[in-house]
């Protein structure tokens, strides 16, 4: 690792302990998370010219807390001068403290960073920006390339969010305990929406986005860290891991989607597969079983099978049959069909997807359709499963999965092989 990307790695490890910090001291998150951003540029233009500083958390903390008191006192000096000294605001956000107060800086406010940040007041476009941001210590420029969006629009969307949170009052501290579980969910969907877009992009010419796989993962280490008794956090750093382990075989030498069955499992992470197996191997008999730990119990099932023939799928269908009472997620529905039809037969499984083209939820869905035109290749209706799989890529926006689409109509519709 170069000592750029070394110091780059230090930053975003360092900037949520640095936000929580300033956060809690003086009560205003939009405010510290603005003096944090300025610590980390001054650290990103500093660093590599006269090197890392030997406390660098200390010194972060230190710059990010001048900037900070330069703010709140600027603050002060305009709300004098308009005369708005009757609002009712709690004193540590209209007072800086005194320059020789100490600042204690040996907490860890990550957790609460991550709760704040995934807070239900938020929209989930919202909160996956904030938390890249706050926690991720992502630039907005970076969030923006991220997402394929104009820098200005994911700053608008950043600061929307932090308004958000100043006009709602919420305080920087670990939500009451009757809070937490649905909290704890919020975060944990999160994280999940930030691997899935970095999985599988949702739009744009790459398939793979994999500075968002790469955050979610270690950001979720962090939580895993943090919160190691959870065993729905376990489940979802297995199935990131296990998810993301297939990564290197999903597309080809030309940026094409290579489908699983087709995948080199040789190019297959073995390391990470090892370590997603250890995890859910070890969440799923402590309880309480979730969604989560259930998918990734499915990922190893594949990453398991030497071949794409060898998969077992009846345990597969099985675990899906468990997934659908824990989560009324129509994707989760869709693979429940693809699994019962590699166990029952094709036909089967085309009966079962006219009776899931109901949910209006997935009615047009590209995924409804190639889930169709997949089957009815399966059961030898090329003209069928041309016209599916033509209606899938008219359906999705992203690129790699237009061409592979495509490619499979093309392959389907062209001439049938001779007999003799």
């Amino acid at each position: 690792m170069t000592g750029a990307h070394a110091s780059e790695d230090l930053l975003r490890e360092l900037a949520p302990q640095v936000l929580g910090v300033l956060a809690r001291r003086f009560g205003d998150f939009a405010t510290a998370e603005d003096a944090v951003q300025e610590a980390l540029l001054a650290a990103a233009t500093q660093w590599p010219a006269g090197g890392v500083p030997e406390n660098p958390r200390g010194w972060l903390v230190q710059v990010a807390y001048r900037r900070m008191v330069e703010q709140v006192r600027g603050e002060q000096a305009r709300r004098r001068r308009e005369d708005l000294s009757a609002r009712h605001e709690p004193a540590d956000r209209r007072y800086a403290p005194a320059a020789d107060e100490p600042l204690t800086a040996d907490r860890d406010d990550t957790l609460v960073l991550l709760f704040l940040c995934c807070h239900p007041a938020l929209s989930p476009a919202s909160a996956i920006a904030l938390t890249l941001r706050a926690v991720g210590g992502l630039s907005t420029a970076e969030i923006a390339r991220a997402f394929l969006v104009p820098e200005a629009t994911m700053a608008q969307r950043i600061s929307r969010a932090k308004q958000r949170i100043r006009s709602s009052g919420l305080s920087f501290r670990m939500p009451e305990e009757s809070e937490r579980g649905p909290r704890l969910d919020a975060v944990r969907h999160v994280l999940y929406l930030i691997f899935t877009e970095g999985h599988t992009s949702s739009g744009g010419p790459d398939l793979l986005r994999v500075d968002l796989s790469d955050e979610a993962i270690r950001l979720t280490r962090i939580l895993h860290d943090l919160l190691p008794d959870d065993s729905e956090v376990t489940g979802l750093l297995a199935l990131m891991l296990l998810t993301d382990a297939r990564s290197a075989a999903r597309t080809g030498p030309h940026g094409e989607l290579v489908s699983l069955t087709d995948q080199d499992r040789t190019r297959w992470d073995r390391a990470a597969i090892a370590e997603g197996v250890a995890l859910v191997t070890h969440a799923l008999p402590r309880g309480p079983v979730g969604p989560y730990q259930l998918q990734a119990a499915i990922a190893a099932l594949h990453d398991e099978a030497p071949t794409a023939a060898e998969t077992d799928w009846p345990q597969i269908l099985a675990l899906y049959e468990v997934l659908g009472r824990h989560a009324d997620n129509p994707v989760v529905s869709l693979n429940r069909t693809v699994a019962y039809a590699m166990v029952h037969g094709p036909v089967a499984g085309l009966d079962a997807l006219t009776e899931l083209a109901a949910d209006p939820r997935l009615a047009g869905h590209h995924r409804l359709y190639a889930a169709r035109a997949h089957l009815h290749e399966m059961a030898g209706d090329r003209e069928a499963a041309v016209g599916h799989y033509r209606a899938a890529a008219e359906r999705t926006s992203s690129q790699p999965e237009q061409r592979y689409l495509l490619m499979r109509a093309a392959r389907l519709a062209g001439p049938r092989p001779t007999e003799g």
